[in-house]
């Protein structure tokens, strides 16, 4: 008894770890958005150049998540998890201490390499630590919890650091977490059995993949910032060639960085799908919001951050303690549904802002709704996509949700924030107003929630299309992985 106890609390053990290196690197998506005018003028940024601070995270981050999820099948889990965590705790500590806008931008793109080799390899390690039906739905419960948070979590922390201790602490409070974690991972993490031959890596595969998302997500981000241009256009070419190159490659290489049969999960498929939805909403709402209460309703950076705690509670909240229950009585494309319909009506009502708002009229009420309903669909689409995957390709899977997360983000943002600037600019006469900016993100928080509702819709066809086995409880899905799909290779 005693020796089973110590097994299930070292599970728990590997598990807090894993779930904190994961909460650090999501939190640093959005930790640096209210630190970002505290740094421009120490560090010499003009206003273009200041976004490069999010932009060189997010390009490295999504750019590298597929290689780093193969590197962590191919390489060891543990491995490449705790040489991700290390470099981004050194990479943190390195911005903390940058002199120019150069010397941040550069390790910035360092932390979001780091973080692209530990995020997959970290889920992996959650799939293949609790391989019983009752604690992986605990643990997928938790980790879609922390998970979701760490973004809204992110624009809390960054107004609290950077007002009271300055802007260099929005990274350095990475680094006990990272380095320490380090310390603690290489005693108590074991290495997972490996799938493939390392000796075969897809060399050609990883350069163009990671190479082409880079460009695409360079592209994205250009349009967001500028408008179509140039520049923008030849990034956008050159990601097709060379996402083009790399589907080729991998029909033609015996250990791929993606086995294309992989898709034949549809849970997979489509959590990829619908995350490219949901983060295309998430995001810019945390954009728009954020600006909304910092220049229209007039808020310091340690109040707009606190706008953003209800948010971040009520996901956990919810992740954690509602969907952990339902998870075992309901289908996890049901939870799925369920929490896209709530996060679009939270959107619809976010439309709803004006400039004589304020935080208990205009965003309180949306934001708890979008708490619930975002606990319940970033729980689901974590869970689904690693559902009915092998163990040893779990590395992989994870690496694509991440992926997923990180496209969808910044076509999202790039895509809403042009259709909120063209509404701004319609209606302002000269310099945009207040009342123009206001408008603009009403029609983007529209087009989000119109988003949300293909995504939604999507994840409804997914339960009609499996037969009455398939509608079993979501803890019977995980397990099982549905008799049909099973079969063909497919997940719920």
């Amino acid at each position: 008894m005693t020796a089973v106890k110590s097994v299930i609390d070292r599970r728990w053990g590997v598990f807090t770890l894993l779930a904190i290196a994961q909460f650090v690197v999501i939190l640093d998506i959005s930790v640096v958005n209210i630190a970002l005018p505290s740094m421009q003028a120490p560090l010499g940024f003009t206003q273009d150049g200041l976004q490069w601070v999010v932009d060189a995270y997010m390009l490295t981050f999504g750019g590298f998540l597929l290689l780093g999820g193969r590197a962590a099948d191919l390489f060891g889990r543990k491995r490449v998890f705790l040489l991700g965590l290390t470099l981004f705790g050194l990479a943190s500590f390195a911005c903390g201490f940058a002199d120019t806008s150069g010397q941040l931008v550069a390790a910035r793109a360092a932390q979001g390499l780091g973080g692209a080799l530990m995020s997959p390899a970290a889920l992996s390690l959650v799939v293949v630590t609790f391989p019983e039906e009752r604690e992986r739905n605990r643990a997928m419960a938790l980790w879609g919890a922390v998970a979701a948070a760490g973004g809204a979590a992110g624009v809390v922390l960054g107004g609290v650091l950077t007002d009271a201790f300055g802007w260099e602490w929005v990274f350095w409070i990475n680094v006990p977490l990272t380095l320490g974690g380090a310390l603690v991972g290489v005693r108590l993490l074991t290495e997972a059995e490996r799938s493939g031959n390392a000796r075969h890596f897809d060399l050609l595969g990883a350069i163009s993949v990671t190479a082409g998302l880079s460009a695409l997500i360079y592209g994205f981000v250009r349009i967001g910032e500028h408008g179509w241009d140039g520049r923008a256009g030849v990034a956008l070419a050159a990601a097709v060639v060379l996402l083009a190159v790399f589907v080729v490659t991998e029909l033609n290489v015996p250990e791929p960085v993606v086995d294309f049969s992989i898709f034949r999960v549809r849970g997979l498929s489509a959590a990829n799908v619908i995350m490219l939805m949901f983060s295309a909403g998430a995001v810019a709402m945390t954009f728009f919001v954020t600006i909304y209460v910092q220049r229209v309703l007039d808020y310091g950076p340690i109040a707009a951050g606190l706008c953003f705690l209800p948010i971040a509670v009520g996901q956990v909240i919810t992740s954690q303690v509602v969907v952990g229950r339902l998870m075992g009585k309901l289908h996890i494309f049901t939870i799925l549904v369920i929490g896209l319909g709530l996060t679009a009506v939270s959107f619809l009502w976010f439309a709803q802002l004006s400039t004589d708002g304020s935080f208990l009229r205009s965003i309180l009420g949306p934001g708890l709704l979008l708490a619930v309903g975002s606990g319940f669909a970033f729980t689901a689409l974590v869970v689904s996509s690693v559902s009915g995957v092998d163990p040893e390709r779990s590395g992989i899977a994870g690496g694509m949700i991440n992926m997923s997360q990180q496209i969808g983000g910044a076509l999202g943002l790039a895509i809403l924030a042009s259709v909120a600037n063209w509404r701004s600019d319609r209606i302002a006469d000269g310099p945009v107003d207040d009342s123009a900016l206001t408008a603009g993100f009403r029609l983007g928080f529209l087009v989000a929630a119109a988003l949300i509702i293909v995504g939604a819709l999507i994840g409804w066809m997914a339960t009609r299309t499996r037969p009455a086995a398939q509608s079993a409880p979501a803890a019977r899905v995980i397990e099982t992985a549905v008799d049909e799909q099973h079969a063909s290779g497919a997940a719920s």
